[in-house]
């Protein structure tokens, strides 16, 4: 029996698996990401994406494999890591561990991922709280117990979705410094490996060059590394890399911002995400099912179906919401928030959009938005002389990378001319400040 198996992938070329992993591929949960997109709608916008979770999945299994190797290498693990390092008879069972828990990252995701998660789920529901349920589940821990040697799906579980996202809902699930340190090859906000693989994915999907990246040069130079090279502070490993990557960083720091503001931000892809998730919830009639057999029978095969059909049939639920999304019927960009508005007045689009709404209507105006989160990524560098400095230290580019956001408003596109005319004759009166006005 064939032991190897490979995968032929658009990114890394070959992705080779062994048997164990292979029946984590075969399983149904896994199967199912050959029909979820990666990008939800965003094919729609960008032809070329209708790449699925599935390959996304098989390429960050794939660089978890590379990542652990490197930093695992008895040649790169700094001095004052060592202490903390499992012996070297356990670091092939863990290694097993990263790269199942890499495939199993993204199985929970729902029907066109991202786009209307928020909405469609339960309180104290998310992708992940799926995911760890499908993990755990009779048939998932069947698989990993026939394993050789037998793994333990609460690590796979853990290392799969790291500590952040698990405390949301099982704070009682506590992590070792060893397991958080392996999460960080996933999920980690400076190096995990499921936005390495996202970015080149998409951008090659997608046809733009803003995600590309040399990740080759970055992934040679990562290490595990303490805060500081001073013995008398904490050794707590860190996920960081020499100096000479420092650059590669830097480049795929600025691909991520170019790749929201012109990709994932694109604002027909955020018009079809609204459409998609009004449609949703007509449909669902509340919000997806979170027991794992009946995750399992929702694919965008089965929400596409739907949407087809309510887009034909004016009595089914939904059928606005429908045909604005299959007849390209989408709503259009109206306004995004201007610096020179915002000089003006702080509120000057909640204060825009309230007044679109009184003037024509919620249900012809909507809104959406992404707010700025923290941009600079802290890691340690290991310099030249083996002292430790921090990334930021180092980089005036980490330090001057803006936080990826939008605010922006959209419109029926049959009202779009009287919109339009409206806030041309109305913006300056609505932004400017009371006081002034008064004055």
């Amino acid at each position: 029996m064939k032991h190897n198996h490979e995968f032929r992938d658009a990114v890394h070329v070959f992705v080779t698996l062994d048997s164990d992993e292979r029946c984590v591929v075969d399983a149904r949960p896994f199967q199912r990401l050959r029909q979820i997109h990666q990008r939800a709608a965003s094919y729609l916008v960008f032809p070329g994406a209708t790449h699925r979770r599935f390959e996304h999945s098989l390429g960050v299994m794939h660089l978890a494999g590379v990542v652990f190797d490197v930093v695992m290498h008895p040649s790169n693990v700094h001095y004052l890591i060592r202490p903390e390092m499992p012996g070297d008879h356990q670091l092939g069972y863990w290694r097993r561990v990263v790269r199942l828990a890499a495939l199993c990252h993204d199985i929970g995701h729902l029907p066109f991922s991202h786009a209307a998660e928020h909405d469609l789920l339960p309180k104290g529901w998310n992708h992940e709280r799926l995911t760890f349920d499908l993990i755990n589940s009779q048939e998932m821990r069947q698989i990993f117990q026939n394993s050789v040697p037998p793994i333990n799906p609460d690590h796979v579980a853990k290392i799969a979705i790291g500590p952040k996202k698990l405390s949301e809902f099982a704070p009682d699930i506590a992590f070792s410094v060893w397991e958080t340190l392996l999460s960080e090859i996933i999920v980690g906000d400076a190096f995990g490996v499921d936005r390495i693989d996202y970015l080149l994915r998409d951008a090659y999907h997608a046809g733009v060059v803003y995600g590309r990246f040399d990740h080759h040069r970055l992934l040679q130079t990562l290490r595990i590394l303490p805060r500081s090279d001073q013995e008398s502070d904490s050794s707590e490993p860190w996920l960081g890399i020499e100096a000479g990557g420092l650059e590669a960083a830097e480049a795929m720091s600025l691909a991520r911002y170019f790749m929201y503001k012109q990709v994932y931000f694109h604002h027909v892809r955020r018009a079809y995400d609204i459409h998609l998730k009004d449609f949703l919830k007509d449909w669902l009639k509340g919000y997806f099912p979170t027991n794992s057999e009946d995750h399992l029978r929702y694919t965008d095969n089965e929400v596409m179906a739907a949407l087809l059909g309510a887009a034909r049939d004016s009595s089914l639920a939904g059928h606005v919401h429908a045909k604005r999304f299959v007849e390209r019927q989408h709503f259009k960009r109206l306004y995004e928030r201007s610096p020179t508005d915002q000089k003006i007045n702080r509120s000057a689009v909640d204060l825009i959009f309230d007044s679109l709404v009184a003037e024509f209507g919620a249900d012809s105006i909507r809104r959406d938005s992404y707010p700025p989160r923290a941009a600079a990524l802290d890691f340690p560098v290991l310099r030249a002389d083996n002292s430790i400095e921090s990334s930021l230290n180092l980089s005036e580019t980490l330090q001057k990378i803006p936080s990826a956001t939008f605010d922006l408003i959209l419109c029926d596109r049959t009202i779009l001319a009287n919109a339009t005319s409206f806030l041309k004759s109305n913006r300056e009166k609505i932004i400017t400040p009371v006081e002034e006005v008064a004055s």
